[in-house]
């Protein structure tokens, strides 16, 4: 029992991190429409992650952000990879390919965890884990709603691709750091690397910014204040409970949970923002449901956490 409670759990808050990832859209989408640029916008939002969260660490915290010489390479990666590389690639994606295509490429991460496990790791996953993938990547691409006039970019799919790898190195990496490491400390020490990374490659001098205020529906308030919210419950609150979810959790139901993400900005897009969801956008809702629900009821995927659990030596990236 105490083994489904952990996991009920880390499901809740795996949801939890991917429902605030997709909430912080809207945000996200006014503080571009106010004349900031997406590289400004993902600098700033990092940066300012950084430095509200790694500062408190330090000071009440210390220990969490101790990490011996031989693993630095993880809080590293996971800062490259799932801070910075997911989101630099996929404006790069967005910048030359229609928005639903970088959707659907950055989601295939399911299917990159699911081959590493199976391949790397050695682990047999059952059948229906790999059916419940194709129904949700399926269900993806129809509310994406891609047509035969898509327009396609060799390098802007090339870009997708490679936030999809970013991705898929986001639930690797964060599920060996919260097994051997407080997720407090891999948070703060990711963010920290991420925004460096993100800053060296966006100077903050090139980017365009604007001191305007930002318009939400009837309401207008502050940049600060609206990048102060996207950091906070954007970017400090979702990489934290993912994190402690990827501790409870089997890898390959958490890459397939983090396609909550597209369908919760679709239902806001719908609610919030009159953008109607058509008959084919609706089954792929349906599908998309139905993948997450039999990847996570699989008894293999449970059997497989829980027998990592039993070793002393935690799982490989």
């Amino acid at each position: 029992m105490a083994d489904h409670g952990t996991t009920a759990r880390a499901t809740g808050l795996s949801l939890l991190s991917w429902t605030l990832f997709a909430s912080s859209g809207p945000l996200a989408k006014a503080v571009l429409d106010a004349g900031w640029s997406p590289a400004a916008v993902t600098a700033v939002r990092i940066g300012l992650a950084a430095v509200l969260l790694a500062p408190g660490v330090a000071l009440l915290r210390p220990r969490a952000l101790r990490f011996r010489r031989d693993e630095l390479w993880l809080p590293l990666g996971y800062g490259l990879l799932g801070v910075a590389g997911v989101q630099l690639f996929f404006f790069v994606a967005v910048s030359r390919v229609p928005v639903a295509v970088a959707m659907v490429l950055v989601n295939l991460s399911p299917v990159l965890v699911a081959l590493w496990v199976r391949v790397v790791r050695r682990t047999r996953l059952a059948a229906r884990v790999w059916l419940g993938i194709a129904l949700a990547i399926a269900g993806l691409v129809l509310i994406a709603g891609l047509g035969p006039g898509v327009k396609l970019d060799v390098l802007g799919i090339a870009a997708g691709l490679a936030s999809a790898v970013c991705s898929a190195g986001y639930f690797l990496l964060g599920e060996r750091g919260a097994r051997r490491h407080d997720p407090l400390g891999m948070t703060a020490a990711g963010l920290t690397i991420g925004a460096v990374a993100t800053i060296a490659v966006s100077p903050l001098w090139t980017l365009e910014a604007a001191s305007g205020p930002v318009t939400l529906g009837t309401a207008t308030v502050p940049v600060w204040l609206a990048l102060g919210v996207l950091a906070v419950f954007g970017t400090v609150l979702p990489y934290l409970a993912g994190l402690h979810a990827l501790g409870g959790l089997p890898v390959a139901l958490a890459g397939v949970l983090a396609l909550a993400e597209p369908l919760v900005a679709a239902v806001l897009a719908w609610v919030l923002l009159g953008q109607e969801l058509g008959a084919g956008q609706l089954i792929g809702v349906g599908m998309l449901l139905v993948g997450g629900v039999v990847v996570s009821v699989d008894p293999g995927s449970n059997r497989d956490q829980h027998s990592r659990r039993l070793t002393s030596s935690p799982p490989p990236p």
